[in-house]
């Protein structure tokens, strides 16, 4: 065991003197805090989230799910995983996983285990995004309508090794994605 085995993040909970939402979006708020840290106040604008799931799912021959959709603030039709928000109250995480790969790629799988979970941008936001593995596919009972930018999204089963591989060359940036499927080729190569 390594002197660092139990590094990890720690939870901190300043005073927040003050916590005002100053943008009310139709997905996410924009909120501004005055937090009492060390002898002074620092203010700090980030985006309010409700969390999200992402889904690594893996078939019987070592090819993870890629989906491709247009993504505005980007300008890029990037490769994702099938993901989405924590929007429906109470619902367990493993729950809205299976729900986003249904309705993102009209799939079911059998196995289902946390991966890993990540802060998508913690200087800006205080999303949290829980990655789940997938496996044992199949397909869905019902297709869903899709539209927006969901309208036209692109499916691709693609060698887990190869995925990673474009991640690590820069061909693909997303990431969730990269750190879901660096994190699945991890943990297969450790099985």
């Amino acid at each position: 065991m390594t002197a660092f085995a139990d590094l990890r993040d720690e939870p901190s909970a300043p005073e927040v003197l003050a916590s005002e939402v100053v943008f009310a979006g139709r997905v996410w708020d924009v909120r501004v805090d005055h937090v009492q840290y060390g002898d002074g106040e620092m203010v700090r604008q980030y985006v309010d989230h409700t969390g999200a799931v992402a889904v690594v799912a893996i078939d019987d021959d070592e090819r993870v799910l890629l989906i491709q959709q247009y993504r505005h603030p980007i300008r890029h039709r990037d490769w994702e995983l099938p993901a989405g928000l924590l929007d429906v109250a109470g619902e367990p995480l493993v729950e809205a996983a299976k729900r986003e790969l249904a309705e993102e790629a009209d799939l079911v799988a059998r196995d289902w285990s946390p991966l890993v979970s990540t802060f998508a941008t913690p200087g800006g936001s205080n999303e949290i995004i829980h990655i789940f593995l997938a496996t044992g596919m199949a397909p869905a009972p019902q297709v869903h309508a899709r539209e927006d930018e969901e309208a036209d999204i692109r499916l691709a089963w693609v060698p887990l090794a190869e995925a990673a591989d474009a991640v690590m060359a820069g061909r693909m940036r997303n990431a969730i994605l990269a750190l879901g499927v660096l994190a699945a080729e991890r943990r297969r190569t450790k099985e």
